[in-house]
């Protein structure tokens, strides 16, 4: 009776663990193959086996000059992301959890804004402030009487600024969301034993709010640093890379590293290069999650 039961329900899960195989587990192991072959434009029917050149070419060979350069700049990408997110989500979700703030309802509408728009058109719209000509930037800082114009996609500083000023925009509504859920699960009791110790507001905040907050929201602080590593769409819709280096056919100033890979598989046809950094991207990615769950306690169990 139990097998039958088994065999039962393997059958209605077999439609989701067929599409599982196919769309997921087939196209990752295919590119685990392709990294330790020379498969690539020129090697299209007769690619071959060739163990770790590749990787070694990534670390110490012609290609290292893309990818530590990339991979500094994916981080840094990444952690101002989501620490900028995070941080002016925190902020603006203190201030909306104000009991007494009786238009909070109204601010928190106009706010999740950004996350609410569908975000290949917030994209454009950025990429359209930010043209030095007569984007909308521009323009508000020659009103207050600053002549200069901040060339936001040609030089290389100005651009990965940009960049995160954007990916900040659109990421604060959820950290504010994630932190505004955290505020109402703290109780008030807390805060209530603290005054009559005579704790200050501050104080309160320090050792009460972040800590309790910050508990309960990594996991999903987590989850948005990875996305952030591979936040493919937002730089290339408003830089494609850019600025391009001089130096470098593979990457621009402002690409990571999936935009990287994007590059090496689309325009150069160097398949063997995109699936060794696509395997190396996993492997970053998933070794950032695993040490920031284990340090932030995201696996312990809470009796």
């Amino acid at each position: 009776m139990r097998k039958k039961k088994n065999a039962l329900g393997y059958t209605y899960l077999a439609p989701a663990l067929i599409s599982i195989l196919l769309v997921t587990c087939l196209p990752i192991i295919y590119t685990v193959i392709l990294s330790f072959t020379n498969y690539n434009m020129y090697h299209l029917t007769d690619y071959t086996f060739v163990g770790l050149e590749n990787y070694l070419t990534v670390f110490s060979g012609s290609i290292k000059n893309v990818f530590f350069p990339v991979l500094g700049w994916t981080i840094c990408f990444a952690l101002l992301s989501t620490a900028g997110s995070y941080a002016m989500g925190l902020i603006l979700a203190i201030l909306l959890n104000n009991p007494h703030m009786k238009e909070s309802k109204i601010y928190r509408a106009v706010l999740i804004v950004p996350w609410a728009l569908p975000s290949t058109i917030a994209i454009l719209a950025w990429q359209g402030l930010l043209n030095e000509q007569y984007g909308g930037i521009n323009n508000l800082l020659h009103t207050i009487g600053i002549a200069w114009n901040v060339p936001w996609l040609t030089n290389p500083f100005w651009a990965r600024v940009g960049l995160i000023i954007v990916n900040v925009w659109l990421g604060f509504p959820y950290m504010m969301n994630v932190c505004l859920g955290g505020l109402q699960a703290i109780s008030g009791e807390y805060y209530e034993a603290a005054k009559m110790d005579g704790a200050s507001k501050f104080q309160c905040f320090k050792s009460i709010t972040l800590p309790m907050v910050t508990k309960l929201s990594n996991p999903l602080v987590i989850s948005s640093f990875a996305a952030n590593f591979n936040n493919f769409g937002n730089i290339y819709m408003i830089t494609q890379g850019g600025p391009a280096r001089v130096d470098n056919q593979f990457a621009g100033y402002t690409d990571i590293l999936a935009s990287t890979t994007y590059k090496m598989t689309t325009w150069s046809n160097r398949y063997e290069l995109s699936a060794t950094f696509s395997v190396l991207i996993f492997i970053i990615v998933g070794t950032f999650t695993l040490i920031n769950m284990r340090l932030s306690g995201s696996f312990k169990e809470v009796d």
